[in-house]
């Protein structure tokens, strides 16, 4: 059987700390800003350590070998 190849998207979008969370950018921050709430906006600044239950499903799949 061939080995599973990772996602090029994944690559770029998520990235593993050193203690093996996943960190991520959050969404909604690309445009209509205007509309949004101005804590929305400030909570959505920087990265995240992504939830547990889905960061099980980025590592099995995206990072087979991580």
């Amino acid at each position: 059987m061939p080995k599973m190849k990772t996602k090029s998207g994944a690559k770029k979008r998520f990235a593993l700390t050193g203690s093996g969370k996943v960190k991520m950018y959050p969404s909604q921050r690309r445009h209509r800003q205007v509309s949004r709430p101005k804590k929305m906006k400030r909570q959505h600044r920087g990265p995240e350590i992504m939830n547990v239950a889905d960061e099980n499903f980025v590592k099995r799949y995206y990072f087979p070998n991580g």
